[in-house]
C-alpha cells in the first residue's frame, strides 16, 4: 500500500484551498461543467428528437416541457435557497433534506394536476395530455420528480461538492433522455415529454443513491431542528424571485405558439436550447459565489467582483462563437431549422450579454438581503419580456429575441444601480455588513473530517482560526456552516480533493487510505 503523507503546511498554505472563498473557482468550474454536460446532452436529445418527430410535434412537446420545468422550480418554494444558506445542525440534518425533498415532490405533483386542470383557458392544443388519465399522471409524476430532482442539485452545492452534479445532474439525467425518444414514437407528441420525465425520475433516483452512499443520508420525517419553518420568510422571498425571473420562460413559447403557429414554436425553442448553454454560464458561477459568501460574508465584494471577471471571461467568446457558428449548429437539427432559426439564435446569443448582467446583480442584490429591489428587477424583467413580446409576436420570430434582450439589459441595469446607491448609503450612514448566523458549536467529534496538521488562518471576524488541510472548509466562529453539513451516518471528508489524494464517487476513503489492488 502506498500512503501519501500529508504535505507540510507551508506547502499547503500555497495551495489552491488556503481560503475559504478562494474555491469559488472550483466550485464554478464543476457547476459550468454540469451545465454544459446538460446544456450538450439536451443538445444531442433534441437532435434525435428533431430526427424522429415532426417540428409541428416537437413545438407543442416544447410547451410542456418548458412548463413542466416551471412548474418544477415554483414547487421548489425556494427551500433549494434554504438548504444552502440556512443547513440545519448535524443531528437534523437528514431530516431538513428528507421534508424537504417529500414537500416539493408533492408539490410538484399538485402543480403538474392543476396545470392539466387549467390548459382550455390556456392552451388548449395542449388538452390532449389531460384527456388521458395515464398521460396525465404521468405528467404530473413528472412535474414531481424534476422539482426532486432541483433540490438535491443544491443539497451538493450546501455541502460544497458540486461535482456530483456533473454524475448527477448532468450525465445521468442527460444519457437517459437521450436513450428514449426512438423508442417512444408511437406516443406522439407525449413520447418526446415522458423522454424528459425519464430523465427526471432517473436523476432522482441516483441522486438519493449517491447521497446514501456518500453523504451517509437516511430517511428522517423529525420536524424538530429542520429550521425550515423558522427561515420560511427567506425561502418565500428568494422563491417569489425566482418565479417572476421564470416567467417568460414558459409564458414565451406561449406566446409563439399562439402568434406565429406550432412550427414557429419548434423552432424558437431549438434557438433558446443553444442560447441558454450560453446563459447558463452566468448562472452557474452565481450559485457558486452564493454558497460560498453565505459562507464567508465578510468577503462579499471580492468574490463578487471575482466572478464578474470569470463570466465576463467565459461569456464574451463563448458568444461570440455563436454568433459565427450558429448556422451549422442549427444544421444539425435539419435545413428547416437553419433557414428559420438563424435570426433568432444570432440575437439570442447577443443578448447572452444583457442576460449575464442581469443574473449577476441578481445574485448580489440577493446576498446582500436587498430582496425588494430583487423582486422589481425580475418583475421589469418579466413584464417588459412577456409584454414586448406579445405586442411584437406577430411580426416574426426575431422579435422575440429583441424583446428577450431589452427585458435583460433594463433588469440588468436597474439591479446594479440599486446595488450601488444602497451600498453607498449604507457606507455614508455608517452600517456594517450583517453578521453571519452561527450555530451553536459542535464537539470535536462531530466535525465531518479526520484530524491532521493544522495551520492558521484568519477568519471573516478578525480571530485567527485553524485550518485542516483534510477539511472542506474552515470552522471557527465566522463559520455560519461550521460542521451543521456533518451528516449523522458519513465516515467520509466532504471533500477529497487535497494533495495527495484522489476522488472516487462511491468512496467513502481518500484513494491514500485503500489498499493499492
Amino acid at each position: 500500500m502506498t500512503d501519501v503523507a500529508s504535505p507540510a503546511p507551508a506547502v499547503r498554505g500555497r495551495g489552491r484551498h488556503r481560503r475559504a472563498g478562494d474555491r469559488i473557482y472550483r466550485s464554478s468550474f464543476f457547476l459550468l461543467v454540469s451545465t454544459v454536460v446538460t446544456a450538450g446532452l439536451s443538445f444531442v436529445f433534441w437532435v434525435v428528437v428533431a430526427r424522429f418527430y415532426t417540428p409541428a410535434q416537437v413545438g407543442l412537446a416544447t410547451s410542456l416541457i418548458s412548463a413542466t420545468s416551471l412548474l418544477a422550480t415554483f414547487s421548489l418554494l425556494g427551500l433549494n435557497n434554504t438548504l444552502i444558506r440556512f443547513p440545519a445542525e448535524r443531528e437534523a440534518r437528514n431530516a431538513q433534506i428528507s421534508q424537504a425533498m417529500v414537500l416539493v415532490t408533492v408539490v410538484g405533483c399538485l402543480a403538474g394536476a392543476i396545470y392539466l386542470a387549467g390548459l382550455p383557458l390556456y392552451g388548449a392544443q395542449l388538452a390532449f395530455v389531460r384527456d388521458n388519465w395515464l398521460s396525465a399522471a404521468a405528467f404530473a409524476g413528472f412535474c414531481g420528480c424534476a422539482a426532486a430532482s432541483m433540490l438535491v442539485k443544491s443539497v451538493f452545492n450546501a455541502a460544497r461538492i458540486p461535482e456530483y452534479n456533473v454524475l448527477i445532474d448532468g450525465l445521468t439525467q442527460g444519457a437517459s433522455k437521450v436513450a428514449v425518444p426512438a423508442v417512444l414514437t408511437g406516443l406522439g407528441v407525449f413520447g418526446i415529454v415522458a423522454s424528459a420525465g425519464v430523465g427526471y425520475v432517473a436523476t432522482v433516483v441516483v441522486a438519493v443513491v449517491v447521497l446514501w452512499r456518500r453523504l451517509g443520508f437516511r430517511i428522517d420525517l423529525r420536524t424538530r431542528g429542520t429550521r425550515l419553518r423558522e427561515k420560511f420568510g427567506f425561502s418565500v422571498a428568494s422563491h417569489v424571485s425566482n418565479l417572476i425571473n421564470l416567467a417568460p420562460i414558459l409564458a414565451t413559447p406561449l406566446i409563439v405558439l399562439h402568434h406565429l403557429g406550432a412550427a414557429q414554436a419548434g423552432y424558437y425553442f431549438v434557438a433558446f436550447q443553444i442560447a441558454a448553454m450560453l446563459n447558463a454560464v452566468s448562472t452557474a458561477v452565481g450559485e457558486a459565489v452564493f454558497a460560498e459568501v453565505s459562507h464567508e460574508q465578510s468577503r462579499f465584494r471580492e468574490l463578487m467582483l471575482r466572478s464578474a471577471r470569470i463570466i465576463a471571461a467565459v461569456q464574451v467568446p463563448a458568444a461570440a462563437v455563436v454568433v459565427l457558428g450558429g448556422g451549422l449548429l442549427l444544421r444539425v437539427f435539419g435545413g428547416g431549422y437553419a433557414e428559420n432559426a438563424r435570426p433568432l439564435l444570432t440575437v439570442l446569443a447577443v443578448a447572452a450579454l444583457p442576460v449575464a448582467l442581469n443574473t449577476w446583480a441578481c445574485f448580489a442584490l440577493k446576498l446582500a438581503q436587498r430582496m425588494r429591489e430583487l423582486i422589481a428587477a425580475n418583475t421589469i424583467m418579466a413584464v417588459l419580456s412577456i409584454g414586448l413580446g406579445s405586442y411584437f409576436a406577430d411580426r416574426g420570430l426575431v422579435w422575440i429575441g429583441y424583446t428577450w434582450a431589452v427585458g435583460n439589459a433594463v433588469a440588468g441595469v436597474f439591479a446594479t444601480v440599486s446595488l450601488v446607491l444602497r451600498s453607498r448609503a449604507s457606507r455614508a450612514a455608517g452600517f456594517s455588513p450583517p453578521i453571519p448566523e452561527t450555530p451553536p458549536e459542535l464537539p470535536p467529534a462531530a466535525a465531518p473530517w479526520p484530524s491532521g496538521a493544522e495551520e492558521t488562518h484568519w477568519a471573516g471576524d478578525g480571530t485567527a482560526a485553524p485550518f485542516a488541510d483534510e477539511a472542506p472548509f474552515p470552522t471557527g466562529p465566522a463559520d455560519p456552516y461550521g460542521a451543521g453539513l456533518s451528516y449523522p451516518h458519513a465516515a467520509a471528508p466532504a471533500d477529497s480533493y487535497e494533495a495527495g489524494h484522489s476522488f472516487s464517487f462511491f468512496s467513502n476513503r481518500p484513494s491514500s487510505e485503500r489498499s493499492a489492488p
